[in-house]
């Protein structure tokens, strides 16, 4: 298993929280807190979940590079994402319908190779754009040369009627405002392209107008990120990411083009060094706008001082069928304008809820593990509805659309779903998101250093800083938390009579935080 130290920021998702009644006796014994830091257990990336065309290649591929299957998998995630984004969706229930396109992002130190992984697993996506090309050339020549006749024939004719004169004058303009309208009309069909190295908004933008509404983006660094903060605008611009995830409508217009996408597939497979994930929250509203609830997160231990200097290779036969299988799956989805619609049996819609079931308590705010994500994990039934799709495509190639996804490859895709659940645990500690904790252990390091064995909330609110509690109520949340891990009890409320201001909230503090040998 990986593990990743931790600190007192963990406390909130590390343990669930306690149900207490609302005070405890002040004579009850005390029982000992809870650990304030723990090292974090991330579960393995589960790449048995693939196929076995799929598996096999992704763990051999992690084994000759010598990095953790976690990257392959999530860039295998993202080749399937690739090869069906814009091209398929999965009906759910009633008008609930996920795209298959997926933002994926595994962070590892720099050295572990992972040019290499994306090379491995990315270069079957290019020879199916070659191919998709060369399929596409004699209708880009036809319509080319359609397009220059054209022009020139409304040339022609307006030179025509420009030297003309007397009554025939006016039929002659008629004619050739005609044929001027028809050349303008005539759109010659871009080249298809399935990957997009880094680029601007606007260039994703375009480049899915030009590709039927999808394009994808696959990196071996992050980039894309200092272009998403606005490294070329001055300003963030989160609008076609925003939109190209969930398949909202993107609309814009620009002097010289209007674009309209009805439907956009964006797809983004990145590895990233794990600095990186520090600055993505730093980005100005990528959390309030749902960028980060996105992605889904893969941080991996990294393998560097444990690596064999000699290991297997990846066999040809695995190669090759990994090659023929991705070149056919994109193949047969490219062609669809209207996407094909992947039904799921009864068996694996009773999956699916059982598992958004057990997901709803986790979203609470106050004692759901996941509470403080709650923006990302809530999308998780989405992502695992997605990646039910692309395992299900995977499994059958080019005949997925003719059957429903099954409860097993449901149940395969929620493995997958609570890999990523228990890695962007880790992720979101890295960028700070749990407030609450931090601000738990604040509170925590201020009875420390008072030894008081009781204290009321207005006399706590006297020793914080006011940069992190500005109010008195911003205590609640941290109390809350101590409370839950047994190092506070909240005392009775003491009921008054007289018209005066009520009396602050006390707690009791537990006395290995007042004694100062502790």
């Amino acid at each position: 298993m990986n593990t990743h130290p931790v600190d007192d920021a963990d406390l909130w998702t590390a343990f669930p929280a306690v149900d207490t009644p609302d005070t405890v006796p002040a004579d009850a014994p005390w029982e000992d807190p809870l650990p304030l830091k723990r090292r974090r257990v991330l579960p393995d990336f589960p790449v048995t979940a693939f196929p076995a065309w799929l598996r096999d290649f992704t763990a051999a591929v992690a084994e000759e590079t010598q990095t953790p299957v976690d990257l392959a998998g999530c860039v295998a995630l993202a080749v399937l994402a690739t090869a069906a984004g814009g091209r398929s969706v999965v009906h759910v229930r009633g008008r609930w319908r996920e795209p298959t396109n997926l933002f994926t992002v595994c962070a590892l130190p720099p050295g572990n190779r992972k040019s290499a992984v994306f090379a491995a697993m990315s270069d079957p996506l290019y020879e199916a754009e070659k191919e998709l090309k060369a399929q596409a050339m004699p209708a880009i020549i036809e319509a080319t040369l359609t397009a220059k006749l054209a022009e020139d024939a409304a040339d022609k004719a307006t030179r025509k009627a420009a030297a003309a004169s007397g009554t025939g004058r006016d039929q002659l303009i008629a004619e050739a405002v005609g044929m001027a309208q028809a050349a303008e009309s005539l759109s010659i069909p871009p080249e298809p392209q399935l990957l997009a190295d880094d680029a601007t908004a606007e260039t994703i933008t375009s480049l899915m107008a030009d590709q039927g509404g999808r394009i994808s983006l696959m990196s071996a660094e992050g980039e894309i990120f200092d272009i998403i903060a606005g490294r070329y605008s001055g300003a963030p611009n989160m609008g076609p990411f925003l939109a190209g995830h969930a398949g909202d409508r993107l609309r814009v217009n620009r002097q010289t083009r209007k674009e309209y996408i009805d439907h956009p597939a964006l797809t983004m497979g990145l590895s990233v060094q794990p600095a990186v994930l520090d600055g993505m929250a730093k980005i100005k509203g990528a959390k309030g706008r749902g960028l980060l609830g996105r992605f889904l997160y893969s941080l991996p231990e990294s393998l560097l001082g444990q690596r064999k200097t000699l290991p297997e290779p990846v066999t040809e036969a695995v190669a090759d069928a990994y090659e023929r299988n991705v070149v056919t799956l994109t193949l047969s989805l490219a062609g669809w304008t209207d996407p094909a619609l992947l039904q799921l049996t009864p068996d694996a819609d009773t999956v699916l809820q059982g598992f958004q079931e057990r997901l709803e308590p986790k979203l609470a705010a106050r004692g759901g593990s996941l509470g403080h994500i709650s923006d990302w994990a809530s999308k998780l039934p989405g992502a695992a509805v997605r990646i039910a799709g692309l395992l299900h495509l995977a499994e059958h190639l080019d005949r997925g659309h003719n059957q429903p996804v099954t409860a097993d490859t449901m149940n395969a895709a929620i493995t997958l779903a609570d890999y990523f659940a228990g890695h962007a645990l880790a992720v979101f500690d890295r960028m700070g998101a749990n407030e609450a904790a931090d601000r738990a252990r604040t509170v925590l390091d201020v009875l420390r250093a008072n030894h008081w064995p009781e204290v009321s909330k207005r006399d706590l609110f006297a020793k914080v800083s006011r940069a992190e509690f500005p109010a008195v109520t911003d205590l609640d949340a941290a109390l809350n938390v101590l409370e839950d891990h047994g190092y506070v009890r909240a005392q009775a409320v003491s009921r008054t009579t007289g018209r005066g201001r009520p009396p602050s909230p006390r707690y009791s503090v537990h006395p290995y935080l007042t004694d100062p040998e502790a």
